[in-house]
């Protein structure tokens, strides 16, 4: 069992930077592929970013590639999301999701443990 508690959203303008954690709680978090999602107002929940157990392999989709960056801490139980050149469009909240799989995961019903959610929001 894992338990993600998400933090460091806010407000920024465009262009600007935010960096979030996930802290997991839990001895097996090291074993856990991890994902942050975001869903704005009226649209589905999408995956913005993926990686594996121990860091070796990301996925980003074409949204935030290039601006978005995961990373992970094992030995603080931590997953991270540095968002840079923030648009507008990126305004949602974003959420931690951590899977059984040690693999990078990037469909959605696989994820089996999630956060409460941290806003982000981007003012043009």
């Amino acid at each position: 069992q894992v338990q993600l508690v998400e933090s460091g959203g806010g407000l920024v303008q465009a262009g600007g930077s935010l960096r979030l954690s996930c802290a997991a709680s839990g001895r097996t978090f090291s074993r856990h592929a991890m994902g942050w999602f975001r869903q704005a107002p009226g649209k589905e929940r999408e995956l913005v970013g993926a990686i594996a157990w121990n860091g070796s392999n990301t996925y980003y989709p074409d949204s935030v590639k290039g601006r978005f960056t995961m990373s992970r801490d094992n030995a603080k139980n931590t997953v991270y999301v540095q968002m840079n050149s923030l648009k507008p469009e990126d305004t949602a909240v974003y959420y931690c999701a951590g899977t059984e799989s040690v693999r990078t995961v990037v469909v959605r019903r696989s994820y089996d443990y999630w956060g409460q959610g941290t806003q982000v929001t981007v003012s043009s």
